[in-house]
């Protein structure tokens, strides 16, 4: 059967690796989430006082990204990949808002985003992948058999977020997840190196009103009516 590369772009918390996952199970491909990436470079910057609300020292930020390592596990449990940092497994401390403030902007550096667009690329395709993120059809997988871009409104966005971060144990209000979605689109669509773009051969599905099981199954006639021809 023939292996695709399928990428999946998207406004912040549309469901974009809750649906990449859900295909890379169905197919047997290789999931990476490439949004995760980014966090747990933020999550390094912030563990070691080189960003924060009173400190962004960029130089020095660039200067200590050979000590970062990241890699991906795949859980055998819940059937996932989750992101390894330095060897330590930060799936679930990534996802606080705290990381979310400033995420945007770490991603936002251009020395930053070549070094995870080169680990991005070095994934061995050949067994199919799907990844998703801002930038995978536009930069990172500009060939990609099939992209995406998932889209909904901000307050839909936000109340799904919202739920997600409570479920998972974090204090959290709902306004403060409204304003951090908000600041965070402006930021992945104003930024001058590889800003969230719709590209002209890409599916656009807004999914303010579907079902994860909407989506999917959407999806799948694009990936079933590719693999045929």
């Amino acid at each position: 059967m023939k292996k695709l590369t399928i990428a999946i772009d998207g406004h912040a918390s549309t469901g974009k690796s809750s649906i990449a996952k859900e295909i890379a199970l169905k197919y047997g491909y290789i999931y990476i989430n490439s949004g995760s990436m980014y966090r747990a470079v933020t999550l390094f910057a912030i563990k070691n006082n080189l960003w924060g609300e009173l400190n962004e020292n960029i130089d020095l930020f660039i200067e200590k990204l050979n000590a970062v390592s990241i890699n991906f596990r795949f859980n055998e449990i819940n059937l996932i990949s989750e992101i390894f940092l330095n060897g330590r497994n930060v799936e679930k401390e990534i996802g606080s808002l705290e990381i979310s403030n400033f995420v945007s902007k770490v991603a936002a550096i251009p020395e930053i985003r070549k070094e995870m667009v080169k680990l991005q690329r070095n994934i061995d395709r050949k067994k199919g992948v799907v990844m998703d993120g801002r930038d995978i059809g536009s930069v990172v997988f500009p060939d990609a058999d099939i992209k995406l871009f998932l889209t909904a409104s901000d307050s839909v966005r936000a109340k799904r977020r919202f739920e997600e971060m409570i479920n998972n144990g974090f204090s959290v209000s709902y306004a403060d997840i409204l304003n951090n979605i908000r600041i965070r689109d402006n930021l992945d669509s104003s930024r001058t190196d590889s800003p969230l773009t719709i590209e002209k051969d890409a599916v656009v599905i807004d999914n303010s009103n579907m079902s994860i099981d909407e989506q999917i199954k959407q999806i799948i006639l694009l990936i079933d009516k590719k693999i045929a021809n």
